[in-house]
């Protein structure tokens, strides 16, 4: 039976580095077996709108749209750089918008899939955030500005958070224990997967097993693969091929 693919945190900036070209060469390859394809998030560095982000990541979306015209079903979560996708994305690239968190029934096991910034409960600045970006009457105001205002409002906001990150505790911007059980009880699932940390890593538990998406970088780029057998990590070299 073929595998569901999950990714996340590619942070992609243009069709032009490295790593689009390494996505473009995994939609092309491997994926073309999968099951289906979610992405959960971070796509993309920043999307200030379909009608400012569509022409720079042309490829990227072309591709995608590719790999569900072949009869693979691919889903998009927004996260929180690409809060901002659309409806032209969702034409434009086949893929289907899909809510933050979404429970699914993946072979057997009951899932909460989620972006990940939902679980990080001890960050209340990015909580306060969060709160706005996933408000469709906030997000319909932002996209209502000029375009020339949300490339300068990206850019800033960029800038506050690195410097931001750089003084906060790491233990602040991972997630909360107690708030991935009680999002677990309440959604009533045995496993999450989720990104957004950059922290890859299982989390075996008594009550439900958790699995962090690694965010691809030059030197990685991971698929995480969930079949009947269980969950797999399988790496991609530069060209996205698997190499496991």
């Amino acid at each position: 039976m073929a595998a569901t693919h999950v990714i996340a945190d590619l942070h992609l900036i243009d069709d032009c580095e490295p790593a689009a070209r390494r996505l473009a060469g995994y939609l092309a390859g491997p994926a073309r077996d999968a099951a289906a394809l979610y992405v959960l998030g971070d796509l993309f560095e920043v999307w200030i709108g379909d009608d400012g982000s569509i022409r720079e990541h042309a490829a990227t979306l072309d591709a995608l749209r590719e790999l569900v015209l072949s009869g693979v079903p691919a889903y998009f979560m927004r996260g929180n750089r690409d809060f901002a996708v659309g409806q032209a994305f969702e034409t434009f690239s086949g893929l289907t918008l899909i809510d933050d968190p979404s429970r699914v029934i993946l072979y057997g096991v009951p899932t909460l899939l989620a972006h990940g910034d939902i679980f990080c409960s001890d960050d209340t600045a990015h909580q306060a955030f969060r709160a706005k970006y996933t408000d469709p009457a906030w997000r319909h105001k932002r996209l209502a500005l000029p375009l020339w205002v949300r490339r300068a409002v990206a850019r800033r906001a960029r800038r506050r958070s690195s410097k931001r990150k750089a003084g906060l505790p790491s233990s602040i911007m991972d997630v909360n224990t107690a708030t991935v059980a009680r999002m677990a009880a309440e959604y009533d699932v045995a496993r999450i997967i989720h990104g957004h940390t950059h922290r890859p890593a299982d989390h075996p538990g008594t009550d439900v097993d958790r699995y962090v998406l690694a965010d691809w970088r030059p030197e990685r780029a991971e698929v995480l693969c969930i079949d009947d057998a269980g969950v797999r990590r399988r790496q991609l070299n530069a060209a996205g091929e698997f190499v496991d």
